[in-house]
């Protein structure tokens, strides 16, 4: 397997900006830079690849606060999330003033992408889910190679996304999590915007929201 990842807490939030990289090309991704960009940039000049694509999973601040101008420093371009989320990824400065953080830029000229589409770099290829319900355009990358999803603020270990944002819906949210992410498979481990990483099947057996017992009581 040629896919390697790690995670970098950023913004006061400790959102999960997740880098992964092809370890055959040293080409790579960056996905949800919510800001602290300059720690970022260490980090990749750390392990040494090259910044591909920076990549969205939804609109929210502590997600993209830093994608442009990571972009920018990076001479990339920007990809995601879907186009229902626009009228945040349009206000990603007023959403972070809201909170008390500054220091985000709005997100513009950024590609949008929908279910079924991919993204590569170097060797690699994510499959892209549009998942709404915490956003109405939040997205999700998987790699089946390495199976690694960054599910964004979907799903969280014994959680899931709030629904109580704009547009947020928990019905959706949950067809979401059992329709796209479940028949992924059990072995299956993810990424959540925030928190530690856990495995579908650990959250099928525990999530008091979305496990496979809470679900048959609903």
């Amino acid at each position: 397997m040629s896919l390697s990842a790690t995670i970098i807490p950023v913004t006061p939030l400790q959102q999960n900006c997740t880098l992964m990289w092809c370890t055959e090309t040293m080409k790579g991704v960056v996905i949800d830079p919510g800001g602290d960009v300059d720690v970022i940039l260490d980090a990749v000049a750390e392990i040494g690849f090259e910044i591909d694509k920076v990549l969205l999973t939804h609109g929210h601040f502590d997600h993209v606060g830093g994608a442009m101008e990571l972009a920018e420093r990076s001479d990339t371009e920007i990809f995601g999330p879907h186009e229902d989320d626009e009228f945040i990824t349009s206000k990603v400065v007023a959403g972070g003033q809201k909170f008390g953080i500054g220091g985000g830029r709005d997100v513009s000229g950024n590609h949008w992408l929908h279910d079924g589409d991919t993204v590569s770099f170097g060797h690699q290829t994510l499959a892209v889910y549009h998942t709404p319900g915490h956003t109405p355009g939040h997205i999700v990358f998987y790699s089946d190679d390495a199976k690694l999803a960054q599910v964004g603020d979907v799903l969280f270990q014994g959680s899931v996304g709030r629904t109580d944002f704009p547009r947020g819906d928990f019905d959706t949210l949950v067809a979401s999590i059992t329709q796209k992410l479940w028949p992924l498979g059990d072995d299956v481990t993810f990424v959540p915007g925030h928190g530690p990483t856990s495995t579908f099947g650990a959250e099928r057996t525990h999530n008091p929201y979305v496990g496979d017992a809470a679900l048959k009581n609903i």
